[in-house]
């Protein structure tokens, strides 16, 4: 028998008491008793996303989320500026293309965060820029960029929308919509919210809504107008993820039971052990200047095939991390501390990666790294 670990940046773990809501019998989502659990996690989630605005919920990845922002917002023609800092960056850019926007690309060195100043010379040359699209947390590369600092350039710029990626971001570490000006933020069920893939929840500010009044790009699936209507209703548009969004419910109000700063404090707390860990064992972090709290990168050493390391680790000692992707591919760990995941996790993951380097022949002091983390896990205590 083997204990398994599901510790990579999503899917994450879901609470048992999570699992047993979900478990319930299925019901009729056109029924005044779903409606009443739906607008409920609707309204819950403005307390998430820290905003007075509708929250959609839609039956979909994050990455459906991304997709509508974009078609709902603008249009064929405009132009985008993508800050490609990663995967997901780059993810930003790929939409706009599709649908045939014109789109500047940022290109930022992975593992590093945007420099606002960059960002401002940028839009200051080029006023035709309808929106900045960035990722809070670039979770391929485990750095978060400056999203306070980048909403201080488009808030008082009305044709310019902030539409901001926070999959891997909301319920991790603050980003006040409404009090930051961000236009637009997006988040996945997988990630932060404890819950199964399936669910995307989108909020907009007054001024995309502006936007989506005049946007021309064909939608309809996405429509976001159409889901706005229709969450007035304490509906979905379409059919919704009737077990998702009875989790959600249960998620939310634990997150409103705990508050957001608590929930936000004990993500940078894990994700400071993490990385006091990885530094105390010699490993060098990806994103040493501006680490995200939703996961931890590290490169493993240039004598392990970093590829057959996760693969040792999830299939023989059944802890699931995370490697690297296209150019990082073989070369790092990425290890999760974000949603239901807490002290004794970070424990078990550290431990597993100590054993998993003496196995391939890297010399390492067993305990090093959990003993780093522990100092500062226990905070919490």
């Amino acid at each position: 028998m083997k204990k398994r670990y599901l510790l990579a940046p999503g899917p994450t773990p879901v609470p048992e008491h999570v699992l047993l809501e979900m478990a319930a019998p299925m019901v009729h989502h056109r029924t005044p008793q779903f409606s009443a659990i739906f607008g409920e996690a609707a309204e819950d989630a403005k307390y998430l996303f820290q905003t007075k605005q509708d929250v959609l919920i839609l039956a979909s990845t994050g990455t459906g989320a991304m997709e509508g922002s974009i078609v709902n917002c603008l249009s064929p023609g405009d132009k985008i500026l993508a800050i490609n800092g990663g995967k997901f960056g780059e993810r930003w850019g790929k939409i706009g293309e599709t649908y045939g926007m014109s789109v500047v690309w940022h290109e930022v060195e992975w593992g590093t965060a945007c420099d606002p100043a960059a960002i401002k010379k940028i839009l200051d040359d080029d006023p035709d820029i309808r929106a900045v699209c960035v990722q809070a947390s670039e979770t391929s590369t485990a750095a978060a960029h400056p999203i306070e600092a980048l909403a201080k350039l488009t808030r008082d710029r009305d044709d310019c929308l902030l539409i901001v990626d926070g999959i891997t971001g909301v319920g991790v570490f603050p980003l006040p919509m409404d009090d930051w000006g961000i236009d637009v933020l997006l988040t996945g069920s997988q990630k932060a919210l404890c819950l199964p893939p399936g669910l995307a929840l989108v909020s907009l500010s007054e001024k995309a809504w502006k936007f989506a009044d005049q946007s021309k790009c064909p939608k309809f699936y996405f429509d976001f107008k159409k889901e706005k209507k229709n969450l007035a209703n304490k509906t979905s548009a379409y059919t919704p993820a009737v077990s998702l969004v009875i989790g959600l419910r249960k998620v939310l109000q634990d997150v409103k039971e705990d508050g957001l700063d608590v929930v936000h404090a004990r993500h940078n707390r894990l994700a400071r052990a993490t990385r006091a860990a990885a530094q105390a064992l010699g490993l060098r972090l990806c994103a040493p200047d501006s680490p995200a709290d939703s996961c931890t990168g590290f490169f493993v050493p240039e004598s392990v095939d970093g590829a057959k390391l996760v693969k040792c680790i999830r299939d023989e000692f059944g802890v699931t991390l995370a490697g690297g992707q296209d150019q990082w591919k073989g070369k790092i760990l990425r290890v999760a501390h974000l949603g239901y995941i807490d002290t004794f996790d970070v424990v078990v993951a550290i431990s597993a990666v100590e054993m998993a380097l003496k196995k391939f022949g890297h010399p390492v002091e067993l305990g090093k790294g959990v003993a780093a983390a522990q100092e500062i896990l226990l905070e919490g205590y």
